[in-house]
């Protein structure tokens, strides 16, 4: 029986030297491939062993066995560890990231809209007025300006057709509601 408080320099390099492979291929295998975790296993193996001599006056032949032991139940620690905290978010993330608070694009989206509306003509700022300011209906902007709800459809379109031309970032592609549709209706919320 050792009466050392730790294991001795040469007794831990031969245990590196003759388990230290198998070790560091076993613990390869519990950390998915990752080699630089299994690497770092196979070193806190050992440091457990450099801490627990006893270990080496066990009844079995080889010390494989413990080590394999150690090995495993610091990998299953440490993957427990990992899913108890939430991941971790790299720096380029938060950097793309836009601050909810930040309104300075709305703003100045909402300024460029009102500038491309003050373009249009009178008849057709008065539609797009009634029905994406105000949010009336085609038939109710109709009867607000006293004009058929045809007419109202039609100065619509020209009138978004118009403001499409003039402000930035419109893609005819996009899907039912066009840009200028978008932008106009979210001017009214700025």
């Amino acid at each position: 029986m050792k009466t050392t408080t730790t294991t001795d320099e040469r007794t831990l390099a031969e245990l590196q030297r003759e388990h230290g492979p198998a070790l560091f291929h076993f613990l390869l295998g519990l950390t998915f491939g990752d080699r630089q975790r299994a690497e770092d296993l196979v070193q806190e193996t050992l440091v457990r062993a450099w801490q627990h001599p006893e270990a080496f006056d066990a009844p079995y032949a080889s010390m494989r066995p413990w080590l394999f032991t150690v090995g495993r139940r610091l990998a299953i620690d440490a993957r427990r560890s990992r899913q108890a905290r939430p991941v971790e978010v790299g720096d380029t993330v938060l950097e793309t990231t836009p601050d909810a608070r930040d309104t300075a694009d709305s703003a100045v989206h909402a300024l460029d809209v009102r500038e491309a509306v003050r373009t249009l003509s009178p008849e057709h700022r008065a539609v797009l007025v009634q029905i994406y300011f105000r949010g009336l209906s085609v038939g109710e902007t109709a009867e607000v300006l006293g004009i058929p709800a045809g007419t109202v459809k039609s100065r619509s379109y020209y009138a978004l057709r118009a403001l499409a031309r003039t402000l930035p970032g419109y893609s005819r592609r996009s899907s039912g509601r066009t840009s200028a549709s978008r932008a106009a209706a979210s001017a009214t919320s700025t």
